[in-house]
């Protein structure tokens, strides 16, 4: 029999979190009685039912990224997203995401720019299930059962060159289907990572959540995730992955150059400009519970910070 030894940042399944922001008890009791009303979004919010990657879900749960919370019911995640292509609500629809066709390119500093049928890409690359943690910078968490694989295997996949020190995400430009996008913000969605931390264990591409492709509000076909970091680090409905010699300019810190940072790793310690990161609301039973410095995966991810203590590391 295999033993396997829980690290300290393990959660238990029973502790998942939705995705909502509810920021006192009270506010969490008003939310979960507006669930009723958003019942019908919820089944809207659904993956497409032709979805040609949908036999391969539910997938085998990797039993090392186990939780210390219940997993957040699907129906409360699906009802409280931020997905602000579509809109700046909680309660949104992204009904109008149109994922099929879909391609992944894989470019920049690599042997062989590569452009992926997205279900060719998740047929090949072997799903599996983990139970991650999930921390808003709006001071929030639930937890999530991911379906998808090992951003490393993406990146030996892509055989970048020496010369590559980060890499870029980004998401898809649809003005057309995405009115949010038609905002002054700065489209299409960036996001970025250092090589290091991209080929972290944790490091994770999602396809599914839930044991099904991912919702419509979830950032389907694939997006990332990467548990020690605020949640908006983990860009959505990608279309592109770059590797670049020099750091991204990303999403939020080109909008909010004084409020986000391109680290973003959570830290108690350190205060958003706006509100504390001291603690954060569990959505599921609307309790405060301190927050985890690197969300509690400290185990496995501070070794990648050491000597950038005077970076702005948790902006």
């Amino acid at each position: 029999m295999r033993y396997h030894r829980r690290h300290g940042w393990e959660i238990s399944a029973s502790e998942t979190t939705p995705e909502s922001i509810f920021l006192d008890r009270r506010a969490f009791v008003v939310g979960a009685g507006a669930l009723a009303a958003y019942a019908g979004l919820a089944r809207r919010a659904g993956a497409d039912e032709s979805d040609p990657t949908a036999s391969l879900y539910p997938a085998k749960r990797n039993e090392a990224y186990a939780l210390d919370r219940d997993v957040t019911p699907e129906k409360i995640n699906l009802n409280y997203n931020n997905f602000y292509e579509f809109s700046t609500s909680k309660h949104l629809s992204a009904d109008e995401l149109k994922t099929r066709p879909w391609t992944v390119t894989i470019d920049g500093l690599v042997e062989k720019t590569q452009t992926y049928a997205i279900d060719d890409l998740i047929k090949t690359m072997g799903l599996e299930e983990r139970l991650y943690r999930h921390r808003c910078v709006e001071a929030w968490s639930m937890a999530i059962p991911w379906t998808g694989f090992p951003l490393r295997a993406l990146v030996e996949k892509a055989r970048p060159l020496s010369s590559a020190k980060f890499v870029r995400f980004e998401s898809f430009l649809d003005k057309k289907s995405a009115p949010g996008q038609r905002s002054f913000m700065p489209w299409p969605y960036v996001e970025g990572l250092t090589i290091a931390e991209a080929t972290n264990d944790l490091a994770f591409i999602a396809t599914g959540a839930y044991g099904k492709p991912l919702a419509k509000v979830q950032g389907p076909p694939i997006r990332l995730a990467t548990p020690w970091k605020y949640g908006f680090k983990s860009a959505k409905s990608i279309v592109r992955i770059s590797f670049v010699d020099a750091r991204p300019s990303t999403f939020w810190e080109t909008l909010g150059p004084d409020e986000y940072g391109f680290w973003a790793n959570v830290n108690p310690d350190v205060p958003h400009p706006r509100w504390s990161q001291a603690t954060e609301t569990v959505l599921t039973s609307g309790d405060l519970r301190p927050t985890l410095l690197f969300n509690g995966y400290g185990e496995q991810v501070a070794g990648l910070y050491k000597g950038l203590e005077k970076e702005p590391l948790y902006m």
